[in-house]
């Protein structure tokens, strides 16, 4: 039987500018899971409980948030991005061109 390692994303965003590349690339999706699971990772590389903490929320909350089946609140998102020492911003979408 061959052994295999749990792949974690986490262990490869090992800087602010890959993690907020991550989260970028995430939001740009419009996939809400996605971006849920990608801002998961990010305060998993960075450490769950420091950033539970800067967000004033509990561990146990934060790992329900963003957990496979969370759904949490966009004020609780807020508060996390801005534990992650990072800002949401706004862009016009390129436009699709219609045949």
């Amino acid at each position: 039987m061959r052994k295999t390692t749990q792949f974690d994303a986490a262990s490869y965003l090992d800087s602010e500018e890959r993690q907020a590349a991550y989260i970028t690339a995430a939001l740009e999706t419009g996939d809400a899971d996605f971006v849920r699971d990608a801002l998961g990772i990010v305060a998993k590389a960075r450490g769950m409980g420091a950033i539970a903490k800067n967000a004033g929320l509990n561990r146990e909350s934060l790992y329900k948030a963003l957990g496979n089946t969370g759904n949490p609140e966009f004020v609780t998102v807020m508060k996390i991005v801005r534990a992650l020492g990072l800002t949401l911003s706004a862009r016009p979408a390129k436009q699709r061109r219609v045949a």
